[in-house]
């Protein structure tokens, strides 16, 4: 069953108009492949993972971040490299992994988003019951100037929001060449949203997942757990050697199974009558090792998962989740 509910803070992306952090430093995950990593800074919308590729006519990247510092990141590599960015492929519409398409857009006018169309579902639902939700916060005084400012800028890309459709729909798995690189290209139906794509590169072994996995916590938001399920069974098919996940660092096998076991137990335990604390606890303990160092993971892990719990909870039941505040 697929989840459908305005999230409790808006998972969409604007760009302060300030310089922002350090840009994120690329870092090399295998020959020709490139990591720019997403993040949650204090009092910012996170920003999901980039992927970059490169291609003999040009760099492939996968998802374009939120925040304009990760997006002039993107564009710093391929400046260092001397290389034109040639296509775009989005993991999903959720608008930490598609803000950059026009940054990146003005600066090679000639590249092709490739994703697929469930973004056109989201443009008539999620996004603008979440920009309706979201709107309150920017005259609450508790909320801070810089998450304000970024409320401000993702209800603009929303307001922009058709800017953002594929120039190629991926409506069916393929092999697909890009930039005269080729990929198996997958789509996932029903899984973290109505339509995911995540893509596999024989040449390096890597596995550019988008949300389907997600640390500290699954991103149920827009989701649906069977088809999540079944679309981690066919990474699990996949002879990747390293899985780059939509949030969180770059995975060996083993950790990726890790995280597929961990998943399908939390589902598991939503659906019990367990209580949702120790359903969360089970989780953050389960993909402690998956973590980053940083130890506010465990408690995002830990908090994140209990507003799971009660979200699958009430959607299954076909209610509307609690609101907090």
């Amino acid at each position: 069953m697929a989840v459908a509910v305005a999230s409790l803070c808006i998972t969409s992306s604007g760009w302060p108009e300030a310089a922002g952090p350090v840009l994120p430093t690329p870092q090399p995950v295998a020959t020709g492949v490139w990591l720019i990593s997403g993040g949650i800074l204090p009092n910012h919308e996170p920003d999901g993972n980039s992927v970059l590729f490169d291609a003999p006519a040009g760099l492939i990247v996968v998802d374009t971040g939120r925040h304009d510092w990760h997006a002039r990141a993107i564009l710093a590599l391929a400046r260092e490299r001397k290389q034109d960015i040639v296509a775009i492929v989005n993991s999903h519409w959720h608008l930490d992994h598609v803000s950059g398409n026009p940054a990146l857009r003005a600066a090679y006018p000639g590249l092709r988003v490739y994703a697929s169309n469930a973004i056109d579902g989201a443009l008539s639902g999620f996004l603008p019951a979440s920009a309706k939700d979201s709107a309150p916060y920017l005259d609450d005084p508790t909320v801070s100037e810089d998450m304000r400012a970024d409320i401000r800028l993702d209800l603009a890309t929303i307001q922009h929001g058709a800017e953002l459709r594929p120039d190629v729909v991926i409506s069916r798995s393929t092999n697909m060449s890009l930039g005269g690189r080729k990929f198996h290209i997958h789509l996932a139906p029903n899984a973290a949203t109505s339509g995911d794509v995540w893509l596999f590169d024989q040449r390096s072994g890597v596995a550019a997942l988008g949300d389907l996995v997600t640390l500290p916590a699954p991103f149920l938001d827009t989701a649906c757990p069977e088809g999540w399920k079944s679309a981690l069974a066919e990474v699990s098919a996949t002879p990747f050697r390293i899985a780059i996940p939509g949030h969180g660092a770059p995975m060996q096998r083993p950790q990726f199974l890790l995280y597929r076991r961990s998943f399908e137990s939390f589902i598991a335990c939503s659906r019990s009558d367990r209580p949702r604390e120790s359903c969360a606890a089970d989780w953050a303990q389960a993909v402690r090792p998956l973590l980053s160092a940083d130890p506010l993971e465990m408690r995002r892990a830990q908090s994140m998962s209990v507003y799971y719990v009660e979200l699958l909870r009430y959607c299954e039941a076909g209610r509307e989740p609690k609101r907090d505040g």
